[in-house]
């Protein structure tokens, strides 16, 4: 994951280097849509153990909002954003305490992961003619992780982990204008985090373990000029 968060941190830097300015002006845009991860991999880094948990997730809410500038072709903008993914099962892979191997069988989970972020983020628009722009998008910030009740359902507990990690993001989509000063947007993203040690818990011990967040969503939004 660290590999291809250092890709698209690079992605998002070449984002900020176009230059055009046919028009100019301030803006506010809102998005809401649908975020789904396939998969989140926990990693054991207690050399007493060699463990990795596996868990698939459920679809779930996805929103942002950002103010920015427009330069014509290119925009830039600030964009704070949520989303939420429900956790379904999970599979442990590796060896338990005692050396034994685990069953890679898969259980029923509880709990979720939230993600605030805040995000700076470069636009290159390209107008197809008449009121249909597309666009790709990348951009670079910070993301807060909280993991609400996790574990499987049979376990009378639940990890609760706040951390904070780097994370970037990719994206495309299609605008239309309806008025003047209001626009429709149609887009995707995919978004991941740098690596994040949390503190996992393991039959009632916590452990150290390595985990990164990633994530892709659609979302519908509207722009309005300023």
């Amino acid at each position: 994951m660290n590999k291809i968060f250092l890709i698209l941190v690079a992605l998002a830097g070449t984002g900020f280097t176009s230059q055009s300015a046919e028009a100019e002006g301030k803006y506010v845009s809102a998005c809401a849509g649908v975020s789904w991860m396939p998969e989140m991999h926990v990693n054991n880094t207690n050399s007493s153990y060699d463990y990795m948990d596996h868990y698939s997730m459920k679809p779930n809410t996805a929103l942002s909002g950002a103010i920015g500038y427009d330069y014509g072709s290119f925009r830039v903008e600030g964009e704070l954003g949520y989303f939420r993914n429900n956790f379904k099962s999970v599979v442990f892979t590796g060896t338990d305490e005692n050396g034994a191997p685990f069953s890679d069988l898969s259980y029923a989970c509880k709990g979720n992961v939230s993600v605030v972020t805040l995000m700076a983020h470069g636009y290159y628009d390209l107008n197809l003619g008449g009121n249909i722009t597309i666009y790709t998008t990348a951009g670079v910030g910070g993301a807060q992780v909280s993991f609400n009740n996790v574990a499987t359902t049979s376990e009378n507990y639940g990890n609760n982990i706040n951390t904070f990690a780097l994370a970037c993001q990719i994206g495309a989509g299609v605008t239309t204008s309806i008025t003047e000063k209001i626009t429709l947007d149609i887009r995707y993203r995919y978004f991941t985090t740098s690596d994040m040690t949390v503190n996992w818990d393991y039959k009632g011990k916590d452990y150290n373990n390595n985990t990164s967040f990633g994530g892709q969503s659609i979302l519908l939004g509207t722009s309005i000029a300023l």
